[in-house]
């Protein structure tokens, strides 16, 4: 197990530092090869070179996996570098040096690459599968799920825990959480594309980075003109008055960002193979593992800061008893910013998870967003970090599970009627406090 997990680490590493092909390219050339390869073949993809420009890529394949003497090659150009929204924005398709001509390539567009049966017959690489654990059809299926869900649950538990700090501290809820958590992924997409051409290592770094710190401007901002002037208004108050800056900034990123969607090309999602059932194959890709990772690794180290650094302890003693706190030196100004700063910097890590995973970023998705997260605070216990965390996990979980089980278009609802299912039978959560 230790040697496996070191080789995965390795793979990580290797993946991170170096220059990857970009994954839609890649998927619609490999699209292409069962509609240019003669019937019935099994069609095996050995290798994926990038073009040095970053507008293609060489896929190197075998029609027949035991005959070496069936290696071909496919030249993929596109019409500009990074991720390709439509399948004509391939222009030119070439195997083993002869290339298409233009009316067999728009009759490849038109009638294949932009159908379900063409995705279904990708021959994506994924490795020896006849090697692979073998599992029982229901726990294959569940495994499959819940890595389905992990990037989702990674996004709530992270901008859970925001809401947990703040509520924590001073007993008020910022509905506009999730409206920072979508300026975080604006911050995040434009650091994605001040790095674009470096290694995938480096544009998440300066996606994290920027997403981190422009949620946490957010977050201090927020505090001294909103929150620390209401230090003495009632509790609607307060939550009013979030409901008013919730809306603010919507506005605000919907001016400056204007409309659509800002699309980021996605990284290290090329799915690969963990075990299978029969002809059911479990896959997971680097990104979707690397966002489940991130969040544990970041909830570890909240609740490791909340516990031994000095911020944690005067957070502590000001949420416990604040006139006891001011005695001793506590800020409520300073532990006030300090903790909308953090709170903020982890809903711009919602941000970044959420822009890079899924490839878009928009400001309309933030009530939404942000609603959920407050659904899995409540769920572990408003106000309890840990219980925030987990909550977060377990909405993902249970929506993972929802769209397995039943139409996704109810998925909302039940996702709210598990908020009115804890209010009701637990209404301090799972580590919350029993009224």
């Amino acid at each position: 197990m230790s040697r496996l997990f070191a080789v995965l680490l390795a793979a990580l590493a290797l993946a991170g530092c170096s220059r990857l092909v970009e994954t839609d390219q890649a998927r619609l050339c490999r699209m292409a090869l069962p509609a240019v390869s003669p019937p019935d073949s099994a069609i095996e993809v050995r290798s994926q070179h990038e073009f040095p420009d970053g507008r293609g890529l060489r896929v190197v394949y075998r029609l027949d996996p035991a005959s070496p003497a069936s290696t071909h090659f496919a030249d993929c150009r596109f019409r500009q570098p990074g991720r390709p929204l439509r399948s004509d924005e391939m222009i030119s398709l070439a195997i083993d040096g002869r290339p298409l001509s233009d009316v067999s390539l728009y009759f490849l567009q038109r009638f294949w690459l932009a159908t379900p049966g063409a995705r279904d017959a990708d021959p994506a690489p994924l490795g020896d599968v006849a090697e692979l654990a073998r599992l029982p059809p229901t726990a294959a299926y569940a495994l499959q799920q819940a890595l389905n869900g992990l990037p989702l649950a990674a996004i709530y538990a992270l901008l859970a825990a925001a809401y947990s700090l703040v509520y924590g501290l001073v007993g008020r809820i910022n509905l506009a959480f999730g409206d920072f958590a979508a300026a975080g992924g604006y911050a995040a997409a434009l650091g994605a594309l001040l790095a674009v051409g470096q290694a995938p290592a480096t544009i998440l770094g300066s996606a994290l980075a920027l997403g981190g710190a422009a949620a946490a401007l957010w977050g201090i901002a927020t505090s001294r003109w909103v929150f620390h002037p209401l230090r003495g208004a009632t509790g609607q108050q307060a939550l009013v008055a979030s409901v008013g800056l919730a809306m603010a900034i919507d506005e605000f990123l919907r001016l400056t960002q204007g409309d659509r969607l800002v699309w980021v090309s996605p990284m290290l999602n090329a799915p690969f193979a963990l075990a299978r059932s029969g002809d059911f194959i479990v896959t997971s890709a680097v990104d979707s593992l690397l966002s489940g990772g991130f969040a544990i690794f970041a909830g570890l180290t909240l609740l490791a800061t909340m516990r031994w650094s000095r911020f944690g302890r005067r957070w502590r003693a000001y949420a416990d008893d604040p006139l006891a706190a001011q005695l001793f030196g506590v800020s409520p100004r300073a532990i006030l910013a300090q903790t909308f700063a953090l709170a903020g910097a982890f809903a711009g890590l919602s941000g970044f998870v959420m822009t890079m995973y899924y490839g878009s970023v928009g400001y309309a998705a933030a009530t939404g967003l942000g609603l959920k997260a407050l659904v899995a605070a409540i769920l572990g216990g408003v106000g309890s970090i840990p219980g925030a965390l987990l909550g977060g996990f377990l909405v993902g979980a249970f929506e993972a599970v929802w769209q397995a089980c039943f139409s996704a278009d109810y998925r909302d609802v039940a996702v709210f009627s598990l908020l009115a299912i804890t209010l009701v039978l637990r209404p301090g959560g799972l580590f919350g406090v029993r009224p």
